[in-house]
């Protein structure tokens, strides 16, 4: 039997030590409850359970008692309740109590006590559905969750019920927290025995720093484990029906961070290698990208696209060649978050979407 209450306002006692009791607090504070935390005997004080509508009891995986070991119990004041702190003897004592009260009791599990540990998770490009099931459950049991914008923020407080939840989300040109600042959280929180979880968009190691936050978390000798994303280089793309490779068109494609403008011999290679190539954070630097492939080579008709928030509602395509999709790009005020993808596979992906007569009618008239 599954029951739903609001419980949106309503005063809840949670019975257990403070670290055990973590995730189960933070739960009932993400339902709007006001919640109240004692320990073991306390609870059993005139008053304590005034105008409490739930009762929660946070006991040890192996049942029989409460979590925290007995000292963590408090003696009972004279006149107050039974001398013994056991705490079984409590738990019984408090559950008669709450029936005389009319005040509902559960049950609830503590929370691991023991080393911290770190998860670095990938995202995805957004979509609660491209999450994978490693990073679900390590969500799910995660006590403090730092996150991205780019990351599937919509839906965290559910995936992660029992987390507190910290934005340190990068805006271009405006760092919330610098990296090194980051670093330092994770190790803290670590070192204070809780889960802590880096949620990243896309995959942690693909621009996305994860390596770096890795080697804070060895240096500091904390665990971390990493946990890998669906790279928004593959993804997006696909989600607007351009493939990055297709037989007989593309046998490989190349990955690049439009973050800086690149060298000219970057731009040299790039040309010269064939195949795709895919920009993430490209927008405002594309530009400087399609002048300087054209310096290096790349003909004036190869086709372009920028697919913008890709599987968002709003995501958005917008198609050319490298001779005109500048233009085109500012006529539709393309912006980030972006992905760029360079190549004959960007015809492929219009035609399977009937779009390619768009791409020839775009390129003659902006060449005209």
């Amino acid at each position: 039997m599954q029951l739903e209450v609001d419980l949106a306002g309503q005063r809840i006692v949670v019975v257990g030590a403070e670290q055990a009791s973590r995730r189960v607090l933070a739960r009932y504070r993400a339902a709007g409850a006001d919640v109240e935390r004692v320990s073991g005997a306390a609870a059993l004080h005139p008053g304590a359970l005034a105008g409490a509508r739930l009762v929660v009891l946070v006991e040890s995986a192996h049942g029989g008692g409460f979590a925290p070991p007995a000292a963590d119990v408090p003696a009972v004041a004279a006149g107050s309740g039974p001398a013994a702190t056991d705490r079984t003897v409590v738990a019984g004592d408090l559950r008669e109590r709450c029936r005389d009260a009319g005040v509902l009791v559960v049950r609830e599990e503590a929370a691991a006590v023991g080393p911290g540990h770190v998860t670095l998770i990938g995202g995805g490009p957004g979509a609660l559905g491209l999450l994978t099931l490693d990073a679900a459950a390590a969500l799910r049991e995660a006590d403090v969750v730092l996150y991205d914008r780019l990351a599937p923020t919509e839906d965290l407080a559910v995936l992660a019920p029992a987390a507190e939840l910290i934005d340190v989300g990068k805006l271009p040109g405006h760092h919330r927290v610098p990296q090194s600042g980051i670093n330092d959280l994770l190790v803290r929180y670590a070192r204070e025995g809780r889960h802590v979880v880096r949620l990243k968009g896309g995959d942690p190691f693909v621009f996305g720093r994860g390596s770096e936050e890795l080697a804070a978390c060895l240096e500091a000798r904390v665990p971390c484990r990493v946990v890998p994303g669906v790279s928004s280089a593959i993804s997006v793309p696909a989600a607007a029906g351009i493939p990055v490779t297709h037989r007989g068109v593309s046998h490989l494609f190349t990955v690049v961070s439009g973050h800086a403008p690149l060298s000219e011999e970057e731009h040299l290679h790039l040309a010269g290698l064939g195949g795709t190539i895919v920009v993430l954070m490209g927008v405002s630097t594309l530009p400087q990208l399609v002048a300087g492939l054209g310096r290096a080579g790349m003909r004036p008709g190869m086709p372009v696209a920028v697919v913008e928030r890709g599987y968002s509602a709003s995501q958005r395509t917008t198609a050319g060649t490298l001779a005109t999709i500048v233009t085109a790009a500012g006529a539709a005020r393309c912006q980030s978050p972006a992905v760029l993808v360079i190549g004959e596979v960007v015809r492929v992906g219009l035609e399977l979407q009937g779009g390619a007569t768009h791409l020839a009618r775009l390129t003659e008239s902006l060449a005209s």
